[in-house]
């Protein structure tokens, strides 16, 4: 068994995005799933990506906006939907309400996603 206690969640951030690693392989000895939860403010883009070899399922809690999709689409995406992206399909949210939108998103195989926010702070400095 392991319990992961409040300090042991980091918060990775870029602007307008929160995400709270819930269960990822910096604080668990967990082979098959990455459980993070993420807040994006009104008005905040998680841009377009893909993970190559792992499907991820986001759950809304709260909030509401646009899944971006391949090829410009998009799709309203809204507190109570559940939506499956697997492997390799290209994905990102719009926040287009007023308020923080929130999903819980399970990926697996998991995904230490440190290094993709660092990469993404990296890449939007002067």
């Amino acid at each position: 068994m392991e319990i992961i206690r409040r300090d042991q969640i980091p918060v990775l951030t870029m602007p307008g995005i929160a995400s709270h690693q819930l269960l990822f392989p910096g604080n668990s000895a967990s082979v098959r799933v990455t459980i993070t939860k993420v807040v994006v403010d009104p008005g905040a883009v998680n841009s377009r990506h893909r993970h190559a070899t792992s499907e991820q399922v986001w759950i809304a809690l709260r909030g509401a906006g646009l899944l971006l999709l391949a090829n410009d689409a998009t799709l309203a995406f809204a507190e109570g939907d559940v939506v499956r992206f697997t492997d390799g399909d290209v994905h990102g949210f719009r926040n287009t309400g007023t308020v923080p939108f929130e999903y819980v998103a399970v990926t697996a195989p998991p995904i230490d996603f440190r290094d993709a926010y660092a990469a993404s702070r990296a890449a939007k400095q002067p």
